[in-house]
């Protein structure tokens, strides 16, 4: 790589605002701002519970195992974005179909229940 396309510290101002530390105005966003990531495809996982088995314990699985989940009946699920917690809910049931109902969302680094 060429020395023209590498930047160094002293040709930024250090008194130039990082684009974190710029204000958002959040009055003048409207849903049209986000239509560039409109058709950007997300992954949604709504986990009821995870298990820890070995190899062995997996094999001897078959049609009518019951699998214990580390979860309580009742106790909220964890929804996730792109493998990230993004809140937790409940399960419904919507015209014969489950469902999920969001009931708490999670912000950045709060993992805490």
């Amino acid at each position: 790589m060429s020395d023209e396309n590498n930047l160094t510290l002293d040709e930024f101002s250090p008194d130039e605002a990082l684009a974190s530390e710029l204000a958002v105005d959040a009055d003048n966003k409207i849903a049209s701002d986000l239509a560039p990531v409109f058709d950007v495809p997300v992954n949604i996982s709504a986990v009821l519970g995870r298990a820890n088995l070995s190899v062995a314990q997996l094999l001897q699985l078959s049609s009518g195992s019951v699998l214990e989940l580390d979860r309580k009946v009742g106790e909220a699920i964890d929804i996730y974005v792109n493998n990230r917690l993004v809140a937790r809910g409940e399960v419904v049931v919507v015209d014969d179909r489950l469902g999920v109902t969001m009931t708490e969302i999670i912000k950045d680094g709060d993992t805490s229940a």
